[in-house]
């Protein structure tokens, strides 16, 4: 007589992911809706630098659509994080409670980083500088956000990915993350230069040094 083992079937829920695609939508379409010519300007950012002209006042860096795009962008880098440590083995992409740890430390990293510059732009007197850069590199990060997007669904729904594709990503995204710090400084060159001492110091201690611990605790780890 033949023995029967029975295993039992574990299907992987995706249906919360499928839940915060929705929302990342919703909120796009909003963006779209309330600030329809601005997000016609800022669709058009890659080929055109008209939205850089004209939404380049520090007034625009808490508008209400990029808190928007803002939430969007933490989802979308949220989950492009956490399929790349499912790809290495170091998480499941379908563990939802890893998708709210990185998004919350994602959050905090940000928002704390956020203020921590305004302390510093505030003690040194660079208020206008430091939120003028930080204006372009919310733009540029939030249109990079926007477009790696579609790119995390398409590989959260699939499963064909390899390690090529990751570190190609990977290196798409440093580069652009590179070229933006190029633009900001080109755009603002004047007021780098007259207060050069104090905007090396803000890009040691808030733009290199906070990435680096986060290399070095995951490469410790």
């Amino acid at each position: 007589m033949i023995a029967l083992e029975l295993h039992p079937r574990i299907i992987e829920s995706k249906d919360w992911a499928t839940i915060i695609f929705v929302f990342a939508l919703v909120f796009i379409v909003v963006a779209k809706s309330a600030f329809e010519n601005r997000f016609s300007d800022f669709i058009r950012l890659i080929v055109s630098d008209k939205y850089t002209k004209i939404y380049r006042e520090s007034s625009h860096l808490m508008s209400g659509f990029n808190v928007l795009l803002l939430v969007v962008n933490l989802i979308s880098f949220s989950f492009f994080i956490q399929l790349v440590l499912s790809h290495f083995g170091y998480g499941v992409k379908t563990d939802w409670i890893l998708f709210v740890r990185i998004f919350t430390l994602l959050t905090v990293f940000i928002l704390s980083k956020f203020l921590i510059e305004k302390i510093i732009a505030t003690t040194f007197g660079i208020e206008e500088i430091i939120e003028q850069f930080n204006l372009q590199k919310v733009t540029f990060r939030t249109y990079i956000g926007l477009l790696l997007l579609p790119v995390s669904i398409f590989l959260f729904y699939e499963d064909f990915s390899t390690d090529y594709l990751f570190f190609s990503i990977i290196g798409i995204l440093l580069v652009i993350n590179i070229l933006t710090y190029v633009i900001s400084l080109k755009i603002y060159q004047n007021l780098v230069i007259a207060n050069l001492f104090y905007f090396i110091l803000y890009l040691c201690a808030l733009e290199i040094a906070p990435y680096y611990f986060i290399y070095y605790l995951i490469t410790k780890n």
